[in-house]
């Protein structure tokens, strides 16, 4: 009886609250955990919740969300799985009564981390509890690579599941049933998600798997096909370690120089950004910069210091750079798959100096070589120490070993989304044009993937399908934009900072994205406001750079389109 009486008077107190300071105390937070409907195996642990009062907190913004002050409530929390001596911690922003849009906000991680701390403040603008999770792997600080392997030679399978999926359907699954509870709703919840790289495929991880459940989501470069995307990373490595040259740093610099300088105005626009890396590819010739000077100051990073760098590039150079723009192809020829768009930064062609021997070498790629040991070898080791007797062929087979193994965890590329179509869900999904770490190719070729599955050219014309899945589901390349950035060396491309603003509006009142909104955040066009086109339309300025119009351009589009025939089964 006493049980069922506390239950009461936590149910009238949820029902008089009205105020921050009348809900954010341990005591109504703990009445308010929910213990049905949730996940799965899903056990809550009221005694875990702590809550904590925030006021006037001003936040400075991002490329998510704009800047603000709010009073929210700061929710901590612990959850555990029927039958195993574990625990998994949660981190709930709770706007004031008086703010609360009736929106639940998933936020996502970067790199092997399951969540980004900076991300949590997205929802307060909206007016939506935003969460995060730690996975489960002993604090929101650790990564996933730091749990995984077990130990030398063993999975921890327990949190490759999580990582890959199942920690953030707990999260939404727990944390809506609480918002419900803590604001004590009768009216509709608004489910959504946002995240960028990792932070994407967790998206996408939900919505092909758990797509009743979610109202939308913005899903910005996803680190998709995760099998050849982590490994990708190594190629540029070894292209120098086969054509026997090994670039300074400056070098490559200077080359994405020229490559900007010469493709800037082919949008129609001179402003320092490539809107239109297609046209670029089709009419820039990288051996037109052999020759150009570059110069750079000595520097020190890390400990490491590397001298003043001056020179020209070189024809090596340029054989380097277009060997690595073509993608990966293994020793018949064959496409095993793509790279960035060009334009984009060389990142993964960095290379180390030897003060000894005064040369410079190889700088193997934490994300592709912790991938490879962690992932693949099964070892405890955070890089790989030297990429000896590994070929092109070696790093197709790596990227189909992943794929197999992690197949139906992490790589995150199911095309069917008829689900999510049917319970009306969308789904703004964007990418930068000058993306250095998740090809621009890989969110394009995921698109086409779903229009061929779900709107086949069996049934439906090219202009049908992108009808049909423009309905639910658009594609953005942002121009000039990094990975889930602004980008230094085009800084005055737009950013679609309100990106979760036009999927509330798509979702609540109908608001076709045509375009997405874009807002120059850097550089000498700061605050300028530019529309950003919808997949397969393609930006080009008119009247003198002054007009944007979103137009066709169907030679430029098969640019982005590849066909990996170094597999002999579909890759989505």
């Amino acid at each position: 009886m006493a049980k069922y009486l506390s239950l009461a008077i936590s149910a009238a107190a949820l029902a008089q609250a009205v105020s921050l300071e009348d809900v954010c105390t341990s005591a109504y937070a703990k009445a308010a955990i929910p213990s049905t409907g949730l996940a799965q195996g899903v056990v809550t642990n009221p005694s875990s919740v702590t809550a904590a009062p925030v006021y006037n907190e001003s936040t400075a913004g991002s490329n998510y969300y704009p800047a603000g002050t709010y009073n929210y409530c700061n929710i901590t929390m612990t959850y555990s799985h029927a039958g195993k001596d574990d625990e998994v911690l949660l981190q709930f922003w709770m706007p004031s009564p008086e703010d609360f849009q009736n929106r639940w906000l998933s936020t996502g991680g970067f790199g092997f981390a399951i969540n980004v701390a900076t991300n949590v403040p997205a929802g307060l603008p909206y007016g939506a509890v935003a969460g995060r999770t730690d996975g489960g792997f002993g604090s929101f600080d650790n990564e996933f690579s730091s749990v995984y392997p077990l130990v030398n030679g063993t999975a921890n399978y327990d949190a490759l599941y999580m990582f890959g999926y199942q920690a953030h359907h707990e999260m939404s699954s727990i944390g809506k049933s609480f918002t419900k509870n803590f604001f004590n709703m009768t009216d509709k919840l608004y489910s959504y998600y946002q995240g960028c790289s990792e932070g994407g495929r967790e998206g996408w991880s939900q919505l092909q798997r758990f797509p009743e459940e979610w109202s939308g989501a913005v899903i910005g470069a996803p680190a998709i096909r995760y099998g050849q995307q982590q490994v990708n990373h190594l190629v540029p490595q070894v292209v120098q370690q086969t054509l026997g040259y090994y670039p300074p740093n400056c070098e490559m610099s200077e080359l994405v120089t020229q490559i900007i300088d010469g493709c800037d105005a082919l949008d129609g626009r001179k402003d320092g950004v490539i809107s239109r890396s297609d046209l670029c590819k089709l009419n820039f010739d990288l051996k037109s910069t052999i020759g150009k000077p570059y110069s750079c100051a000595a520097s020190t990073s890390m400990g490491v210091s590397t001298p003043a760098q001056n020179g020209t590039i070189t024809a090596e150079g340029v054989r380097v750079a277009q060997t690595i723009l073509d993608g990966l192809k293994d020793s018949e020829g064959r496409q095993a798959y793509f790279w960035y768009q060009i334009g984009s930064e060389f990142t993964d062609a960095e290379t180390s100096y030897d003060a000894t021997t005064k040369t410079y070498g190889p700088e193997i790629s934490e994300l592709g070589g912790e991938w490879v040991t962690h992932g693949l070898q099964l070892l405890d080791l955070d890089n790989l120490s030297n990429l000896d007797n590994v070929t092109y062929d070696v790093l197709r087979d790596w990227m189909l070993e992943g794929l197999q193994r992690y197949e139906d965890v992490l790589q995150t590329t199911w095309p069917d989304l008829s689900r999510f179509q049917a319970a009306g869900g969308k789904v703004i999904h964007y990418h930068g044009e000058s993306d250095n770490s998740i090809p621009a190719s890989s969110s394009v070729r995921y698109f086409e993937s779903v229009r061929n599955t779900m709107f086949p050219n069996s049934t439906y014309t090219y202009d049908e399908s992108i009808k049909a899945i423009n309905e639910f589901y658009r594609l953005y390349l942002v121009p000039g934009a990094s990975h889930c950035n602004t980008n230094s060396l085009q800084p005055n491309g737009p950013y679609p900072q309100d990106s979760l603003g036009d999927l509330m509006r798509w979702v609540e009142k109908g608001v076709d994205p045509v375009t997405l909104n874009g807002t120059v955040l850097t550089g000498d066009y700061t605050g300028e406001h530019q529309k950003i086109c919808s997949w397969p339309l393609r930006p080009l300025w008119k009247n003198n750079g002054t007009t944007l119009e979103c137009v066709e351009d169907k030679a430029s589009i098969q640019t982005f389109l590849y066909e990996l025939d170094a597999y002999n089964i579909t890759i989505y």
